[in-house]
């Protein structure tokens, strides 16, 4: 779950206590000419659970109430990746003397939180790694423990951040205790910055909460944002299916979540990438049609691949449903199947019959197959 950055700078790291500057939360052009008056030189800030705000021009400085006002004029309705601006946060000035980065994610190889520091701040990360991967500092943290005083100044250490050292390394022992506490998936600010007048504040700050400790942080989560659903995403959860479309060309329809997820590795492993998540396990398994029609629909999908694996659903049920959806939507790109588990006799001779195809005795051939088929 993604939070926008009012969220996560009041709900994560305010209570961690790391200074962020004052701002004020708007709805309108004229509330943030209001917001302006009082907080005098500021930034009006366009509120989206996204990156790249600045580039699409959804942040911009004012120096009076009617700049802000007529900044906010202009963001307001903006399309910034795949959502409306609808929500703007004027912040003060700040006079900075230089930008950091900070953020910890789980590093999934070592299966451990990772905390980065960069004096590169203001950047991508994925630009810093790029232009300057040495500058990246590193440090893994046990993942029932924090990290020690020695190993954060460790970290820092050659850096040369002189008085702001001790303001920094504070930080980073607040943001991992924020990343635990709150169950983040990702806890990042950039930049984190050193002002004139001394202090090292937060002024931006991206919070991603692991959607899988949802339930037990129930008061967080109600501040999070709405996900912005494309228009098949839409259809597939008004037909009580979950679809993430994706940017690949291989469409994916598989049953249960494990053998989706396991298709599209696959697909990557052989050099391809996948068009879509979209699992039909439980009872789901009753509307292939919907669902071959939800893959179909996608403009990239090159080819398609169709892997039943059935347990307690039976995939010749399953395949009746794709038969039957066949019929109706003619697919113009090939389609490559594997099939086993319950069922699997009569699932396989239905497809080979009925469309006239034969399906692969091995999930990774048929992918294979779909792969090059979408080259």
């Amino acid at each position: 779950m993604n939070f926008e950055e009012h969220a996560a700078k009041s709900l994560v790291l305010a209570p961690a206590s790391i200074i962020t500057p004052r701002g004020i939360l708007c709805l309108s052009a004229k509330e943030v000419g209001v917001a302006a008056a009082q907080i005098g030189p500021c930034v009006v800030k366009a509120q989206v659970p996204t990156g790249k705000r600045g580039k699409a021009g959804g942040i911009r400085f004012a120096t009076t109430p009617h700049e802000a006002e007529t900044a906010a004029s202009q963001i307001l309705g903006m399309r910034i990746g795949n959502y409306t601006v609808e929500r703007l946060l004027v912040e003060e000035q700040a006079e900075i003397v230089c930008e950091f980065y900070a953020a910890i994610l789980p590093d999934t190889e070592a299966r451990k939180p990772l905390i980065l520091f960069s004096t590169e701040g203001g950047m991508d990360i994925e630009e810093i790694a790029v232009a300057k991967p040495q500058a990246i500092r590193r440090l893994l943290v046990d993942i029932d423990s924090t990290p020690s005083n020695k190993e954060i100044a460790a970290m820092l250490d050659g850096l040369k951040l002189g008085g702001a050292q001790a303001q920094i390394a504070a930080i980073l022992h607040k943001l991992h205790n924020a990343y635990r506490t709150c169950d983040a998936e990702l806890l990042e600010i950039n930049p984190l910055a050193l002002l004139a007048d001394g202090r090292v504040v937060a002024l931006d700050c991206k919070f991603v909460l692991d959607d899988s400790a949802i339930y037990r942080q129930g008061e967080l989560a109600k501040g999070g944002a709405a996900a912005a659903l494309t228009p098949l995403e839409t259809r597939g959860a008004d037909a009580g299916l979950k679809l993430i479309q994706l940017d690949g060309n291989v469409g994916v329809l598989a049953n249960g979540a494990g053998l989706t997820m396991t298709t599209m590795d696959v697909i990557r492993h052989y050099g391809g990438k996948p068009a879509n998540f979209l699992e039909i396990g439980g009872e789901a398994y009753t509307k292939s049609e919907i669902a071959l029609d939800l893959v179909l629909s996608n403009p990239g999908v090159k080819s398609v691949v169709i892997n039943f694996c059935g347990a307690f659903a039976r995939t010749d049920v399953m395949a009746n449903g794709v038969v039957k959806a066949w019929r109706k939507l003619k697919p113009k790109v090939p389609v490559f199947f594997s099939i086993h588990g319950t069922g699997e006799e009569e699932a396989i001779k239905l497809v080979r019959e009925q469309l006239s195809i034969e399906p692969y005795e091995f999930m990774e051939d048929a992918i294979q197959a779909a792969v090059k088929a979408a080259q």
